[in-house]
């Protein structure tokens, strides 16, 4: 009898202590985990991490790390750490949180507009996603690629189009690069192509044609007027005379992109460079910054009108003056001439 109280008694214990181990097993895997008041967290994991850096790096966004990393070890996430975006939801237990970090990383939004310069875009390509700007500059430059495609370092910064696209965090320079060739094929399809064509144009001088145009006008309703303008003194063989390629030959001899140019001076003119379209016919050799899609647009499909000239409208500030003859134009230039005088603004 003293023997079965003892097996029954044992018994008893084993199944209360069976019962403990899996209550605890379930808290561990099942348990809410998460310590954080905001709805979402997102965890941004490097390539190469290791599972003790990526147990660092969410250690404040979780109530206890040890049944994390229980988790972690028995569904074998401790050895197949990826990169990228995850995302973790307020109240995810860790069963939950080891699938998101396994499996669901979640794409960025990766934007850029009118960047003057590569070395501008990689800084901030750089700030959007894991590849570093250096990293990102020398996929830039790769003088093998910009053979392979067709680009030269006068117009390497016209293959990328400025927009909103979609990439995972850990996507890599070369990745970048590459889509963004994909996204210049795609943009110059059949019908672009057949637009330019019919202008003389190339896809390399609508977008530096683009980049004069952009630098002219801040209103993109205005954008094809001046466009047109452009397209008519090439059909005549003028000269294009656009003050931003003189502000960028300046730049661009002094290597200093941050300077500030407001007036352009007789002698500016006179700066022997081919972005000097007081002094070179033609389209320059590559754009003088990156035009966004409204100015290529803008070149592709110009306001027809008979307009040669035009100058800044001070009464209209942001909008232009545009002429048909020299005379009327030296008309409108003696208000900007004036006004320029009157703000005291010599350079």
């Amino acid at each position: 009898m003293y023997l079965k109280k003892v097996l029954w008694a044992t018994a008893i214990l084993g199944l209360f202590i069976c019962g403990f181990i899996a209550y605890q097993i379930y808290s561990a895997i099942f348990t809410p985990n998460t310590e954080f008041n905001n709805q979402e967290a997102f965890v941004y994991i490097p390539s190469d991490a290791t599972f003790s850096e990526v147990k660092t790096m969410i250690q404040p966004l979780l109530k206890n790390v040890g049944t994390f990393e229980a988790v972690a070890k028995r569904k074998g996430y401790t050895t197949n750490i990826k990169a990228g975006k995850y995302v973790l939801k307020k109240g995810m237990n860790n069963n939950e949180i080891v699938n998101s970090l396994r499996s669901n990383n979640i794409p960025v939004k990766v934007v850029f507009n009118n960047q003057e310069s590569l070395e501008d875009l990689a800084g901030r390509i750089a700030q959007q996603i894991e590849a570093d700007s250096i990293s990102l500059l020398n996929a830039f430059n790769d003088k093998a690629f910009l053979q392979e495609q067709g680009f030269d370092i006068n117009t390497k910064l016209g293959m990328y189009i400025p927009n909103t696209y979609e990439f995972y965090w850990n996507t890599t320079a070369d990745s970048f690069r590459d889509r963004m060739l994909k996204e210049y094929k795609n943009y110059w399809n059949e019908d672009r192509l057949k637009k330019a064509k019919a202008m003389g144009l190339n896809p390399a001088q609508a977008i530096s044609l683009a980049s004069i145009v952009q630098k002219e006008t801040v209103k993109v309703d205005e954008r094809p007027r001046v466009a047109g303008v452009y397209l008519n003194r090439i059909k005549r063989g003028m000269l294009l005379q656009a003050d931003p390629t003189v502000i960028y030959a300046i730049k661009k001899k002094t290597g200093n992109y941050d300077t500030i140019i407001k007036r352009v001076l007789n002698r500016d003119l006179e700066i022997d460079s081919p972005y000097n379209t007081y002094k070179y016919k033609g389209i320059p050799p590559g754009p003088i910054a990156m035009p966004d899609i409204s100015s290529v647009e803008a070149v592709l499909n110009p306001e027809k009108h008979d307009y040669l000239f035009f100058v800044a409208d001070v009464s209209n500030f942001g909008y232009h003056l545009f002429a048909k003859t020299l005379a009327q134009h030296n008309r409108n230039k003696t208000q900007y001439i004036r006004w320029l005088n009157a703000q005291n603004v010599m350079r």
